[in-house]
């Protein structure tokens, strides 16, 4: 019963990552901006790169699969 629950968990989430693999950014609470010390100035997240989002760890993962498979097929 717990393998199929696992499993069924594990094909929800690839299903997320293939439909929405970016993902609110924690750090600047998906503003793309953060405060800086100084000054109090509102400055681009670094984690983001100012766009708010970033990609899920299953979507990095996917990506990362398909480069190594596209790699090893010759053309």
């Amino acid at each position: 019963m717990f393998l199929l629950i696992a499993a069924a968990v594990t094909v929800c989430y690839v299903g997320v990552c293939w439909w929405r693999p970016f993902r609110r950014c924690r750090r600047c609470d998906g503003t793309g901006r953060r405060r800086s010390l100084m000054l109090r100035a509102r400055r681009a997240c670094r984690r983001c790169d100012g766009t708010g989002e970033h990609l899920r760890p299953g979507r990095i993962a996917l990506n990362y699969l398909r480069e190594l498979h596209d790699k090893g097929t010759p053309r």
